[in-house]
């Protein structure tokens, strides 16, 4: 099908000589909806002209503020092919914090949700240029705002994408960090596709696929299950959230689903609703896991679920969307891995003063490859603290700021992230590590560990754990059980069961929440 490599991220819905029977394959499945390749690249070219027409150009942003929906999918493609980069923004963002990204990343265009107006409409009389789009219903007496539907109506569709080359900006994606406020990390049209052609070849994706999609496609995770299925010519089954398990699950079932891409959020409330009532779900042929690690333990259980699928661990951070995954079929050889570096890149461990770490021993992860972002958008200075010089004369790699450890075979296992790390009676201990513990435990849905001030220790070690609703399991159960299977000074000082963890947008566990605002 392809005639030329790829070189941007929308080449495949514009290829000269591609499979005729191409436009006639479904490209998403939105509330149970069906769309085809023809109908997307139509509302693409469609929408690409109206952003042209409102002054996107080359390099100008487009903040895209939305719920899992068709017309966010066609807006980040059309956004590219106008020639500008995309600013997906988690429909959860309150208005301070959208205010700072439309501000920080200029935006030209908001396309965003009419149910979101309570938001972002008080923030337009401070953004007089901003030209904004949304579907769906806003409130009466709203003016200055264009129909998505009309606006597509209106349109002719684009003739031709607008001048690009590789390098090219073609997102920023706004993340975290442990303080202060988001930064907008810099990925180009070569180290996205690069990204998304390396995920397509380890997870062993084609184009028969039917990926689902319950992640927020503001969450990196979730957007490049669009952009992969794009790549592929596959079908992606997209849901609003994981908010309401059940529907998902028929979802899966309905449209025979092969890949399935989690968080461990996700799986726990999987593996707990499999206590209750038998889940089954043959059909899935790869199942994916990143944004925290995945315990042992729930990897192997998670098999009766998925007794036909490849199990992936992974890791990976937005400032080169992945690093490493575990091959499936060493799950048991290599317990506690991530596995080694995705196919085209390379990945180091150096100590904090930059030299090299033996095999075993503990140190700072780095990754070099065409994946790792060009920077942080208007930080030079969190830019340089991330980048540092690499093997070659001018290069910068990715210094992630993580601890690992690499055995003699090159395979990584993750150790913590640096502010995560909890000293306590002059011995470092991950977090990790206890809460693999407590996980491994029948009974404990959740552990989340963090260290707090102890004028004796240094810090004290605090576990959280949310429990099954059958589970009987007391603290000093819970303490026992950690003594048997941790060294002394790894044992929780106190561990406090609760009903749920705070969480961040992309799901993951907060620990800083934890230590600001414990749950009791």
């Amino acid at each position: 099908m392809t005639t030329a490599p790829r070189r941007l991220l929308f080449d495949a819905l514009f290829e000269p000589g591609a499979d005729p029977a191409w436009a006639a394959r479904t490209a998403a499945i939105v509330d149970g909806k069906a769309y085809r390749y023809a109908e997307l690249v139509d509302a693409v070219q469609r929408l690409a002209a109206a952003l042209t027409a409102r002054g996107v150009g080359r390099g100008d942003r487009v903040a895209i503020y939305m719920d899992n929906t068709w017309p966010c999918l066609v807006a980040i493609l059309a956004t590219l092919v106008a020639g500008g980069v995309f600013v997906v923004v988690n429909p959860l963002t309150k208005r301070d914090k959208l205010g700072f990204v439309l501000d920080d990343s200029g935006a030209r265009v908001l396309i965003t949700d009419g149910h979101l107006a309570p938001e972002f409409l008080p923030l337009l009389p401070a953004h007089p240029a901003l030209h904004v789009i949304a579907p769906g219903t806003l409130p009466e007496g709203t003016t200055g705002i264009d129909s998505y539907a009309a606006v597509l109506a209106r349109s002719t569709p684009c003739a031709a994408p607008a001048p690009a080359i590789a390098l090219d900006l073609a997102a920023l994606i706004y993340t975290s960090g442990s303080t202060g406020a988001p930064k907008g990390v810099m990925h180009t049209h070569q180290s996205m596709l690069f990204a998304a052609q390396s995920l397509i070849q380890y997870l062993r994706l084609g184009a028969d696929d039917r990926i689902v999609c319950a992640l927020p496609l503001a969450f990196d995770y979730g957007l490049y299950q669009w952009l992969m299925t794009v790549q592929l010519g596959a079908t992606l089954v997209l849901e609003r959230s994981f908010a309401f398990p059940a529907k998902v699950f028929a979802r899966m079932v309905e449209f025979d689903a092969t890949v399935f891409p989690g968080v461990p959020t996700i799986f726990a409330m999987l593996l707990s609703a499999h206590r209750r009532e038998r889940l089954c779900f043959p059909s899935v042929t790869r199942v994916t896991n990143t944004a925290a690690a995945l315990p042992d333990e729930q990897a192997l259980r998670l098999r009766e679920i998925f007794p036909n699928a490849l199990i992936y661990k992974m890791y990976g951070l937005t400032e080169c969307k992945r690093v490493c995954y575990l091959e499936p079929e060493l799950m048991e050889a290599k317990p506690g891995s991530v596995g080694k570096a995705i196919p085209g890149t390379e990945v180091f461990l150096r100590a904090p003063n930059g030299g090299p770490v033996a095999p075993g021993a503990a140190g700072i992860l780095h990754v070099r490859g065409p994946h790792v972002m060009l920077g942080y958008w208007n930080r030079p200075d969190l830019s340089a603290y991330m980048l540092v010089p690499g093997k070659l004369p001018g290069e910068r790699v990715l210094c992630t700021h993580d601890w690992f450890r690499m055995d003699a075979e090159g395979f990584l296992y993750f150790v913590g992230r640096s502010d995560d790390i909890i000293k306590t009676r002059g011995e470092k201990v991950s977090p990790v590590e206890v809460e693999n513990v407590l996980q491994a435990l029948d009974g404990v849905r959740e552990a989340a560990v963090v260290g707090v001030p102890d004028e004796l220790l240094g810090q004290a070690i605090h576990a959280y754990v949310v429990l099954e609703p059958d589970a009987a399991l007391r603290p000093a159960q819970l303490r026992a059980y950690c003594l048997k299977h941790l060294e002394s000074f790894m044992v929780p000082q106190q561990i406090t069961p609760c009903a749920a963890l705070p969480r961040t947008q992309t799901g993951k566990v907060s620990r800083k929440a934890l230590l600001e605002h414990p749950p009791v």
